[in-house]
């Protein structure tokens, strides 16, 4: 790549957002460049869903179907982690973390966030398999199936009642003590969500598969699937930084 070429619209995330506005860009004849550190967040899933036309695609096929698409059009691609972005007069200058800069009239952010996974033993070699953040994206996989909502606290009610869309098993994991409203506890009840106050030790699985949540005390729960609902984080400080 020639070092400080310039671009009408530097995009910094080459995700579905991302590509799409570079669809959008190229066809009204915009010189793009499409800086992607590969960093999708759905990158931990077998397939994604909810996209008409592409419904089960694997993710990374999506990415190349998508651009694919994006060939007849002045966009490039390249496959960096922006480093660093700062105003110029009238430009912006973005560096590269492979020590090229580019410039670009417009910046566009389409980094997204970076999901904090439950922090206990065995959760990241079920992450994306038998273990999700989005009921949309996957409730339809685990349909009948017994299923465990984890949020500390009380902040997984929304999420629990949400999951008997899908399944009639439903528990509610706090990981300790947890605060719930009147109504909200009325709600669980009545939805038949069971609701588990007890430390979680760890999950076990086999090939992905979730088979046991393990508690500090009290007898193991036999799971199929696991929903979390935590914090998130947003994937780069870019905008904070460009303030």
């Amino acid at each position: 790549m020639a070092e400080g070429i310039h671009f009408d619209a530097v995009i910094v995330g080459g995700g579905p957002a991302g590509l799409s506005c570079a669809l959008i860009l190229g066809r009204c004849r915009r010189r793009v460049m499409v800086c992607d550190a590969g960093q999708q967040r759905n990158r931990w899933s077998k397939h994604m869903h909810g996209y008409l036309t592409r419904d089960g695609v694997a993710p990374a096929e999506f990415l190349r179907l998508a651009r694919r698409d994006l060939e007849p059009y002045d966009v490039k691609i390249c496959d960096n982690t922006v480093k660093a972005i700062r105003r110029d007069s009238d430009r912006f200058v973005v560096e590269l973390d492979s020590g090229v800069t580019i410039t670009g009239r417009k910046i566009l952010l389409a980094t997204g966030v970076r999901d904090r996974l439950p922090d206990f033993p065995g959760i990241e070699e079920l992450y994306g398999i038998s273990v999700h953040h989005c009921p949309y994206c996957d409730g339809w996989e685990n349909r009948d199936r017994a299923v465990a909502v984890y949020s500390k606290g009380g902040r997984g009610f929304g999420l629990a009642i949400s999951l008997k869309t899908w399944t009639d098993d439903v528990v509610l994991l706090t990981d300790g003590p947890a605060r719930f409203s009147a109504r909200e506890r009325q709600q669980l009840e009545h939805a038949g969500v069971v609701i588990r106050r007890a430390r979680i030790a760890g999950v076990d699985g086999v090939e992905g598969r979730l088979r046991q949540i393990r508690f500090v005390t009290g007898e193991p729960l036999d799971r199929e699937a696991l929903f979390f609902s935590t914090p998130q984080d947003q994937s780069c400080d870019l905008a904070r930084e460009l303030g």
